[in-house]
């Protein structure tokens, strides 16, 4: 049986891997002169290979889509497989305080290695810079159109990954999948009339960011760039926030509660009591709620407490403005920034003509599909290439059967 993978990435890879184990012929497509370069880039040249185990019920949390879906697919292909199976195949893995796992060589060149051993184990053919062009449907199988000629195939994989235009899924014109149309998600908030801005390189290792007039909230580290607002708790925001944002067409406000262990109340009531303590202590150069220094100045100078002023002297109106200012900062958001090289899609092939259990299409038998180029997606922290290998495996394994 030929098995043909059109997509030369992590679910690619890890499906192309798991058809060949059943002993069937399998080749790769892909169309760059690349393979898995995702993967190289992904958590600055590390690879977040996946997240700690954690239930399926909380592990699905972190998809802002496909969450129904990945839950049934989770139960046959988990993050606890993922490590079992990447240290076996001699990369062993560590997890970060924040729960991310990454390759103990801190390289992600291991984990491309490995994939590249196996695949040239299993006499897996990798054809590269060959793009797919069209599909054709035939009585029995496939028949592929592509930059190096056309080539037939009795089986079907699909894994090309998100693409930033809809143009870009053309190739799946012959088919009956609904594609929805892609929406960037996980990026960063451009301020570019914000003087917070000036303030780059600063963070605070737990606040909380919302979008103003919706529910969209997120706890998280925050970094301060130059230009504008990241970290954790942005991205989270982006990927949930994705299709809210792009109707609003990334034109938001952002309002930040800098430390996330402090209500309002209590940033009260710790001021005061400070001020009762320390009347003689410099506001701007005494820092309260695990603030930075330079960042505690940008307070004091919005809330108009000169550079000299003392707790002692502190008014009711400069006291709240305080208050204000780290708990509930306005922002306004104008426009988006990509996240590095690791773009990431919302949209793709619909779910809802896709079976969970095997990864099969409903309209289309002996069709697959795996990973990104599907319409479900991710937060950082290893969840997308979890999501990329647990689809990858269940499309691997199924479509020799």
């Amino acid at each position: 049986m030929k098995i043909a993978v059109i997509g030369g990435g992590a679910a690619g890879f890890f499906a192309a891997i798991h058809a060949s184990s059943s002993g069937c012929e399998v080749e790769i497509f892909e169309k760059s002169s690349k393979v898995l370069s995702k993967v190289k880039v992904s958590g600055g040249g590390r690879c977040n290979v996946t997240h700690q185990p954690m239930e399926i019920s909380k592990l699905v949390k972190n998809y802002p889509r496909g969450e129904k879906f990945l839950k049934r697919v989770f139960r046959k292909f988990s993050s606890a497989h993922t490590i079992s199976w990447f240290e076996s195949h001699g990369v062993p893995l560590k997890v970060e305080k924040d729960g991310r796992m990454f390759p103990v060589s801190d390289s992600s060149q291991t984990v491309i290695d490995a994939l590249l051993r196996e695949v040239q184990k299993l006499k897996v053919e990798v054809k590269l810079s060959c793009a797919v062009d069209a599909i054709r449907l035939m009585e029995s199988g496939f028949e592929l159109k592509t930059s190096k000629g056309t080539f037939e195939f009795d089986r079907l994989i699909i894994a090309t990954g998100g693409h930033p235009k809809l143009t870009g899924y053309g190739f799946l014109a012959g088919l009956k999948h609904q594609v929805l149309a892609p929406i960037p998600s996980l990026f960063t908030f451009n301020t570019p009339r914000e003087s917070l801005k000036e303030l780059m390189g600063l963070s605070v290792g737990n606040g909380i960011v919302k979008l103003a007039g919706t529910k969209f909230t997120y706890q998280g580290p925050i970094l301060v760039t130059h230009w504008g607002i990241s970290g954790p708790a942005v991205l989270k925001l982006s990927a949930f926030g994705a299709k809210w944002l792009q109707e609003s067409d990334y034109q938001a406000t952002a309002i930040i509660q800098w430390n996330a262990n402090f209500g309002e109340e209590a940033l009260q009531s710790n001021l005061k009591s400070f001020a009762l303590k320390h009347p003689n202590k410099k506001v701007s150069t005494n820092a309260l709620f695990d603030i930075p220094g330079r960042l505690w100045e940008h307070f004091c100078h919005k809330a108009e407490i000169d550079a000299d002023q003392v707790y002692g002297s502190l008014g009711k109106k400069q006291l709240n403005k305080l208050v204000q200012n780290l708990f509930c900062y306005n922002l306004k958001v104008e426009g988006k920034t990509t996240f590095k090289e690791e773009f990431v899609t919302a949209g793709g092939v619909s779910l809802e003509g896709v079976n969970p259990e095997t990864m099969e299409s409903k309209y289309h038998p002996n069709l697959y599909f795996a990973g990104e180029v599907l319409d479900l997606d991710g937060i950082t922290g290893g969840f997308n290439f979890q999501a990329a290998w647990s689809t990858g495996f269940l499309a691997g394994i199924s479509s020799p059967n």
